[in-house]
Parts: structure tokens; sequence; C-alpha cells
């Protein structure tokens, strides 16, 4: 897929956030990078570029105190190579795109990686049952 392309589906996933969510991201940059870097791979400890679809690198809403201010905007990267890799059409990178950013936002509210596995696990029954009825 083309880079602007996947930029498309990237700000289409942020355009559908709720309003009451969306106002929340403040001080937040998100970003699309064709591969995680080593940094980046290393920070989760993992060791291949395709493992990782993208990742927030900052200070959690949830753990902002009354020190937090002039301090460089959180980051969340969303890793395209990778994503695309996993996914066999465009409607699954579109998906795929949108539970990555949703998961690297999980993060930026404060959600471990246990309770966003979860909720992801939740949210694929419901797909898998919606269409199938």
């Amino acid at each position: 897929m083309e880079s602007h392309l996947f930029d498309d589906l990237v700000r289409e996933a942020l355009d559908e956030l709720p309003q009451e969510f969306a106002t929340l991201l403040d001080n937040v940059q998100v970003v699309v990078q064709a591969w995680p870097s080593p940094a980046q791979l290393a920070s989760v400890q993992l060791r291949h570029p395709t493992q990782l679809l993208g990742l927030y690198e900052g200070i959690p809403r949830t753990e902002r105190g009354s020190y937090y201010g002039q301090v460089v905007p959180d980051k969340i990267s969303i890793f395209q190579y990778p994503i695309e890799r996993i996914c066999a059409t465009d409607d699954a990178v579109r998906q795929q795109v949108r539970d990555t950013v949703m998961h690297e936002l999980g993060h930026h509210f404060g959600l471990d990686e246990a309770r966003l596995r979860t909720l992801e696990e939740e949210r694929a029954r419901r797909r898998r049952e919606s269409s199938s009825a």
C-alpha cells in the first residue's frame, strides 16, 4: 500500500474517535513509520521488527501529576510494514490500523497490556458474532 494511503487510514481511525476521547488527546503526536527502530524494539523487549505494530512512548494520563508540563509530546508510532505483513487484504489493513491505533491510545489513557488484550478479545468476539448473524 502506498504510504499516503496508509497515512489516510491512521487519520481515519483518529477521526472516528468519540469526541470525549479525542478532546483528551493533548500533547500526543501520532506518526507512521515504515518499521520500528532497534531502540523501539528494545524498549518492549522484542527482537524482530515484524512483531511490533504500534508503540506508545510517553507518560500515560493516569500518571501525570501537577508536575506535568513543558514536556515533549507523547508519541504513538504506527508501523506500516509489520501491519501489512500480517494482513491479506486492504480491508484487513484498515481494521488492523484501527485496532492498533486504539491499542496505543489505550496506553495513553493508562490501560496496561493485559487489560487491552482483554478488550481486544471482546471486540474481536463481537465482530465475529455480528459477521455471522
